[in-house]
């Protein structure tokens, strides 16, 4: 169950059930998480700034990384969850070119970023240009960050993921379903 009207929901796996609980702490050692949910439809102002989807706010208050996504999309990461993917990356051997070409590309992406009182961000150019965001733009919850897209981008991606979404799912997560 997920609370629409609610700014995080907080999940808590008992057994096999999952309950919805009020975000009380947000530490994993609970056995309770927070995750980014919902599609949002905002619209990138004249100065590259994007209103962050309301139920958000709070938790990109305070700090948040932009970087490049995959299928050309921004990731927003709230900084705790940015500090913790840059501890996992840290063990990635730098030997590997492969590992070396994603650290590149994803840290020299990377924006440090405050929303303002309003709840705007600013895109700057460089990630607008990777991700071709104009006007028109898509926010999506993707559990522990958010994306941001570009309408025709988005709206193609989604097409052609609903049905290997459906047939994912007993590859992906076998046992589960």
């Amino acid at each position: 169950m997920v609370d629409g009207g609610g700014k995080w929901s907080m999940v808590e796996r008992s057994g096999t059930e999952m309950v919805e609980t009020a975000r009380l702490d947000g530490e994993s050692a609970t056995g309770r998480w927070s995750v980014f949910l919902g599609t949002h439809f905002p619209k990138l102002d004249d100065k590259g700034r994007l209103f962050l989807p309301a139920k958000f706010r709070d938790e990109l208050a305070e700090g948040l990384v932009i970087t490049r996504g995959q299928e050309r999309s921004l990731s927003v990461w709230p900084e705790s969850e940015f500090v913790q993917l840059t501890e996992q990356l840290k063990q990635a051997p730098i030997t590997n070119k492969g590992a070396r070409d994603y650290l590149r590309m994803l840290f020299a992406g990377a924006s440090n970023e405050v929303p303002d009182k309003q709840g705007r961000v600013t895109i700057p150019p460089m990630l607008r240009d990777y991700a071709g965001l104009d006007r028109d733009c898509v926010v999506i919850g993707a559990m522990n960050r958010v994306e941001i897209w570009n309408t025709e981008n988005w709206n193609r991606y989604s097409q052609e993921q609903e049905q290997a979404f459906a047939d994912l799912s007993e590859e992906v997560l076998p046992g589960i379903f």
